[in-house]
């Protein structure tokens, strides 16, 4: 019997996520890229930022590739906070469509197309 050489395909190749976390410890957030990680593919295809909110209750929000940000209470993987780096009070995280800005008063993330959301420990807003 003979057979064929089996065409090797190429590895597919991942993004690679980036953490980050509010000086107050108490938000921090995940940047998955665009076609997702070797561990994680947003069900999307991405790019997608997801932030956690630990106190006062522990809520996540999330914006993916299109449409509104997600809020969800019922957190089962209550995994924050930590990060690569800490985004200082002032200052501006960027990384695909998305932008986060730092301030004492929360943590306020948007995508290019105006969708957003808000984390503080006072309050919670999405759109």
């Amino acid at each position: 019997m003979v057979t064929q050489p089996v065409e090797k395909l190429p590895a597919r190749a991942f993004g690679v996520a980036q953490s980050f976390v509010m000086p107050s410890g108490n938000i921090g957030c995940i940047y998955i890229p665009e076609g997702g990680t070797e561990t994680y593919q947003p069900a999307d295809g991405g790019p997608e930022l997801s932030c956690d909110r630990v106190e006062p209750k522990y809520v996540r929000a999330t914006l993916g590739r299109s449409g509104k940000a997600v809020v969800r209470t019922n957190v089962g993987d209550q995994g924050c906070c930590g990060g690569d780096r800490t985004i200082p009070y002032g200052e501006t995280w960027s990384a695909g469509p998305f932008t986060c800005y730092s301030e004492r008063t929360g943590l306020t993330c948007e995508r290019n197309d105006g969708h957003s959301f808000l984390l503080s420990r006072a309050r919670l807003r999405a759109d």
